[in-house]
């Protein structure tokens, strides 16, 4: 990479042809999609995009994830994973770390410069505890347009990561960053589409040959006849993450007593929207009224153990119970009311878990990727709407 880069005097004249705009197929486009897929075959609860980074494009697969803003992509680490070569990218453009860009408006970034043309170096931190460490640089993504041209997003904010810790990204090449900042893939992608971004999460253990997509500018399958809709919330003291006004959860009909203080972002409260994340995470009160009310209705069913569930029954033995209704009751009309296998979830065969976990109280609450599979989610940043609607996310 070093050596790349002293030696990138050729590189950026190859660059500056390619600069300052898109290109017109990306102007008379009004979309673009990228392929969508469960990680289940991985043994993981993520989501995977298929990514093309670099000139010419090298293609990856990263972890589709609206709860963080950085995108990046392996450079190092090792392991049978394929790597970014950034030396055979004439579009790779290493970020200073003397510049301001690197000084105010990245996330993470280091404060050691040990030179003027040092690269703007990061560590970020994820939320469970995973870190990824490697250099800042601007580069451009290939793209598959809606009119079947393949077009070219430059500029964008990509890391190169050297070397990154936990288990979230062993069974993928790196992070689609999809939250709310002015660095994330989805701020660049939507200020030039649209406005907009969507996706449908199919069932959490399908197969790898079933899809769907991840769409930027509009998005035909989604009917305002069909949709709900509230207010999407981008709090700054929640950054990156978009978050949505909760104003109750029922179980068969039942609004759970549930402190309202719970979903407020002013009262240190607040639910989040992360496709990042599977399990959903409730903080204490919600969490022990939701459990409280399913358990009830399930008391029936034989329970096993099964860690990290608080509870899980032997299904074999309870196949025709009725698992009870549970919504989750948005800002405005909107409902959110998912299928019963997103919250009592396959774990085994024949077993069957209460599919949330608990975070302390007081803090914030996660709407996980199972409780929103099967459903087409449109996050409107420009107009700050969320939509969604049932849909099976076949194309």
């Amino acid at each position: 990479m070093i050596a790349g880069t002293i030696g990138g005097r050729r590189n950026r004249q190859a660059r500056r042809a390619c600069q300052n705009t898109t290109t017109a197929l990306a102007a008379a486009a009004e979309s673009f999609a990228m392929p969508l897929t469960s990680g289940a075959y991985t043994h993981t609860g993520q989501y995977f995009v298929r990514f093309r980074v670099g000139t010419p494009a090298q293609r990856f697969v990263l972890v589709a994830d609206t709860g963080s803003d950085l995108t990046w992509v392996k450079c190092g680490g090792g392991g049978k994973r394929r790597l970014f070569r950034p030396e055979k990218s004439v579009s790779f453009d290493p970020i200073r770390c003397s510049s301001d860009m690197c000084k105010t408006s990245l996330p993470f970034s280091l404060t050691t410069c040990p030179s003027p043309a040092s690269p703007c170096a990061y560590n970020y931190r994820y939320s469970d505890g995973s870190t990824a460490q490697g250099i800042f640089a601007t580069e451009s993504a290939t793209v598959m347009l809606s009119n079947g041209q393949k077009a070219k997003l430059k500029g964008l904010i990509v890391g190169c990561t050297s070397s990154f810790g936990g288990s979230s990204f062993r069974s993928s090449d790196g992070v689609l960053g999809l939250g709310h900042s002015g660095i994330s893939f989805a701020s660049r992608a939507t200020a030039r589409f649209g406005g907009r971004f969507s996706y449908c999460l199919v069932d959490h253990l399908s197969p790898r040959n079933v899809s769907s997509y991840l769409t930027f500018g509009p998005n035909g399958a989604l009917f305002p006849s069909a949709a709900r809709e509230t207010e999407l919330l981008m709090e700054p003291r929640l950054a990156p993450f978009y978050s949505v006004g909760v104003s109750g959860i029922s179980v068969d009909g039942e609004v759970l007593k549930i402190p309202m203080s719970v979903w407020d972002v002013g009262r240190r409260g607040g639910a989040i929207l992360d496709s990042g994340t599977s399990l959903t995470v409730l903080v204490e009160p919600a969490y022990e009224a939701v459990v409280s009310a399913l358990s009830r209705r399930l008391a029936g069913v034989s329970r096993v153990d099964v860690d990290p569930f608080e509870y899980c029954y032997n299904w074999t033995a309870g196949a025709k119970v009725r698992i009870p209704k549970l919504v989750v009751h948005l800002h405005g009309p909107a409902r959110l009311e998912p299928p019963a296998k997103s919250y009592v979830i396959d774990v085994a065969d024949g077993v069957k878990c209460i599919g949330f976990a608990s975070a302390p109280w007081p803090g914030v609450s996660t709407i996980g990727n199972i409780l929103q599979q099967e459903h087409l989610w449109e996050f409107d940043i420009k107009n700050r709407r969320l939509r969604f609607q049932r849909s099976t996310c076949a194309r």
